[in-house]
């Protein structure tokens, strides 16, 4: 049986006492039941409020202070797609609008990336408003996709998405920010959040499936959130329900599944079991898609906001105890990844085995100096590297040219070295010392042509499980920075998620592998094409 994490709400599914001094909870969960909503199954068409749901809006609105004010003045819900999240939005926001927690001229905003997406919620609460005719008579629809009023309280709700410096004017009562993950700025946040400060009672309710990358709003709020559920900050006022599962869990696995979607737990159940089961099959050898299953649908945050060359876990399947004087007999081939002014520079051997497996190992250069500094810009552990003998520091503030040339001769005199790929646009120096003492060198572009099939066969070597390599984390922590952009044509490019990432070591695997896979033609480079001049 799986044991949830210490951030999981099982307050939820306990059982437990909820307090509700002042009957507060029991009110917002009895006006909830009493409206209807167009999509129920419920008999009358009342509002789906099942057990988890309920158990939330009742701690949410029971909780109060000794002076009768609402203990929570944030809730941080982090709830996989296909667990009605809309639908509790929607209800909140209508419990702030028309209902016991309106507030006398008050703004409800509902806010979210894109006017497309705000749209969303305000659509449901305002089918749930026609649905019903005791309540069309007390509201009036201004611009029925944007906004309506409460003609009671005058309490406008709203849906924005519109640049932040647009909306500092606002003083909402109660803000709905879907999909904070998918944010891309602070603006926006920022002015909501300053906004909701001047008025008393006032609640932010964030709402969203789990995101991508830790350098947006979404993931500083959702860090926050957790170290609150951990007891790490003392924040009373703030409600994490954070619906994710155990690190390291597998991902096939349905109790994780019943785990992370309470939906699972309610008659009917929701999403369908049988189309994650489905999708499930379908995902299982596409990494894009199953980052996104794993992201969307068991709310696990990825540490990169990209889609990613393949799953880690398999590339860390592929770990094995190398011996390379066991691979000095077999043809090798190295791909080489010059770096920029003081970046790293990576070379990589790849060797084909006879049973069709393809082993991997690499090198990695540094400038030594300032290495401090750069392990703060770049944030890893470059010292520790270095210390542990994962990287070779050169000295000086950039790698030497002629360092990585007298490693390269080292390894041909070691290894039954086949192939030298190298990106010509920085080494065309390097390269034609090497032709010139006889060493086998090729051209190696990082155009779309040559890296996009070199590529494909990386993916299918760590998808068939063909390929091996030693568990270098430097190597690994490259590959994990990766990002991956296809276009219409389904041609793969790798690109680095951030300036400050480092992916040296991921291309210069891809050139290995790549050249290791085309080896039909044993020729250089050099001997079908005219040797290039150099300045």
């Amino acid at each position: 049986m799986i044991t949830p994490p210490k951030t999981y709400p099982t307050w939820l599914f306990d059982n437990s006492p909820i307090d509700d001094p002042l009957g507060c909870g029991e009110r917002a969960v009895n006006f909830l039941r009493n409206i209807k909503h167009p999509k129920s199954t419920r008999p009358g068409m009342g509002f789906q409020l099942d057990p988890w749901m309920e158990r939330l809006v009742r701690k949410l609105y029971g909780a109060r202070r000794q002076d009768g004010t609402r203990t929570y003045k944030t809730l941080f819900a982090m709830i996989p797609r296909g667990n009605r999240k809309t639908t509790l939005g929607a209800g909140l926001a209508l419990l702030h609008s028309i209902g016991p927690e309106k507030l006398s001229g008050s703004q409800v905003v509902l806010a979210a990336a894109d006017q497309k997406q705000a749209r969303i919620a305000l659509t449901e609460a305002t089918d749930i408003l026609r649905h019903d005719r005791r309540l069309t008579s007390l509201v009036k629809f201004a611009d029925y996709r944007n906004r309506f009023m409460d003609l009671r309280t005058r309490t406008v709700v709203e849906a924005i998405s519109a640049d932040g410096k647009t909306q500092h004017g606002r003083t909402p009562a109660f803000v709905l920010m879907d999909e904070l993950h998918a944010w891309p700025k602070e603006d926006l946040w920022e002015a909501l959040k300053t906004g909701l400060i001047k008025t008393p009672g006032s609640l932010n309710a964030i709402i969203t499936t789990a995101g991508r990358g830790q350098d947006n709003v979404g993931f500083r709020q959702y860090d926050y959130a957790r170290s609150v559920a951990l007891g790490e900050i003392d924040d009373p006022s703030l409600l994490p329900v954070l619906f994710e599962p155990p690190a390291g869990c597998e991902w096939q696995d349905e109790e994780v599944w019943h785990l992370v979607n309470p939906g699972l737990s309610c008659t009917p159940a929701y999403p369908d079991i049988d189309g994650l089961r489905q999708y499930a099959r379908e995902v299982a050898n596409r990494p894009q898609e199953l980052s996104s299953f794993k992201q969307l649908n068991l709310n696990i945050w990825a540490a990169h906001s990209r889609e990613p060359l393949f799953d880690m876990a398999l590339f860390d399947k592929c770990a094995f105890d190398l011996d390379l004087a066991e691979l000095e007999e077999l043809p090798c081939f190295l791909g080489i990844d010059l770096s920029l002014n003081g970046d790293l520079t990576a070379v990589v051997a790849a060797w084909r085995r006879d049973d069709g497996c393809v082993v991997v190992y690499p090198w990695f250069f540094l400038p030594g100096d300032d290495l401090e500094d750069r392990a703060d810009r770049d944030g890893v552990p470059y010292a520790t590297w270095a210390r542990d003998g994962l990287i070779k520091t050169i000295e000086g503030p950039i790698v030497e040219p002629s360092a990585i040339e007298d490693h390269v001769r080292e390894l041909c005199a070691r290894f039954d070295v086949h192939q030298i790929a190298f990106d010509p646009h920085m080494a065309r120096t390097i390269m034609q010392r090497l032709y010139e003492d006889g060493l086998p060198v090729v051209e190696f572009r990082q155009g779309w042509q040559t890296m996009a099939p070199a590529i494909a066969e990386l993916e299918r070597a760590v998808a068939g499980q063909t390929l091996r390599h030693s568990g270098h984390p430097v190597l690994r922590h490259h590959f994990d920075s990766v990002a991956v952009t296809v276009s219409d044509a389904d041609i793969k490019r790798l690109h680095k998620t951030k300036r400050r990432d480092r992916i040296d070591g991921a291309v210069a695997t891809v050139m290995a592998v790549g050249i290791a896979a085309a080896n039909d033609n044993q020729k250089s480079f050099w001997e079908t094409e005219p040797v290039p001049e150099v300045a």
